[in-house]
């Protein structure tokens, strides 16, 4: 299994606090040492830095951290490889252009028989680079998610966008593990759903998530791991397969879903009983 790291800020913001303590469980005090991913995102475009080698011994990784780079939205991962070999384009996030934006997406988990159940178009919208079911599982989405941007020259509704990501995991997770992050560039979209615990149990939360603010002249500080410099209203979500600081993190149930937009859950959706979108948070 893998991990995840999210985040999504009002302003931008650094996430290299809470970067150090992820990379060492890519191979350090974790065993998911078959690659790592960063996606930071600046408007519709996103510097994806990724490699298939473990974080935690990563030259690479340790620059990153040193370099301090600031985004609106952040998606990380760090991989164990469960299907797929160790190679880059296995390597997560996967990234896609859609309606001249940057699609992103990470997941924690396994699909099997995904490919069998969705047969892709290979002329469709997207189809796979590499061999992981993530990857398969990004393509659905995105063929699905096509149809709904190429409706409108305009961004599609967030309900609509809402609603075609809820009821894409909702099916995926009938078929195994489905905790992911993926953005539209506008948005993030976080699905909590059940992941391997300590104790070998399969069960929710496969995901933790904490959110924290700080006013007008608070000046360069530290919340949730997070480094600020900035003299406005700040406010910061982040998402964790494991609570990385002390805190309040808050387990998302299995098959919940948060909607993150400058810093904050600006909608929600879960599962009771049946499926059933809520109103906004």
């Amino acid at each position: 299994m893998c991990e995840l790291l999210g985040m999504s800020a009002h302003h931008p913001a650094s996430i290299t606090l809470s970067l150090n303590e992820f990379a060492r469980h890519g191979g350090e005090t974790g065993p998911h040492a078959d690659g790592w991913g960063v996606a930071f995102y600046e408007g519709p475009d996103a510097n994806l830095i990724r490699e298939s080698t473990a974080a935690a011994e990563s030259v690479l990784m340790s620059t990153l951290r040193g370099y301090r780079l600031t985004s609106e939205i952040v998606i990380a991962h760090i991989r164990r490889a469960s299907f797929g070999p160790v190679e880059l384009r296995n390597t997560h996030p996967f990234r896609r252009e859609l309606a001249g934006r940057v699609h992103s997406f990470a997941h924690n988990g396994d699909l099997p028989g995904i490919d069998d159940r969705y047969r892709l178009d290979p002329k469709g919208a997207a189809v796979p680079v590499g061999t992981t079911d993530s990857e398969h599982a990004f393509c659905v989405l995105m063929q699905r998610m096509s149809r709904l941007w190429n409706q409108s020259p305009e961004i599609p509704s967030l309900q609509a966008r809402r609603e075609t990501v809820f009821d894409f995991a909702r099916e995926i997770g009938e078929m195994g593990s489905a905790n992911f992050l993926y953005s539209d560039s506008d948005v993030m979209f976080v699905h909590g759903h059940v992941r391997t615990q300590a104790d070998g149990s399969i069960c929710a939360p496969g995901l933790y998530y904490t959110s924290v603010s700080c006013d007008y002249g608070f000046g360069q500080s530290e919340l949730a791991s997070v480094k600020l410099e900035s003299d406005r209203v700040q406010k910061v979500t982040l998402v964790s397969t494991m609570p990385l600081t002390d805190g309040d993190w808050r387990p998302l149930h299995a098959g919940e879903l948060l909607v993150l937009k400058g810093g904050e859950v600006i909608d929600r959706a879960c599962e009771s009983g049946g499926f059933s979108l809520l109103a906004s948070a």
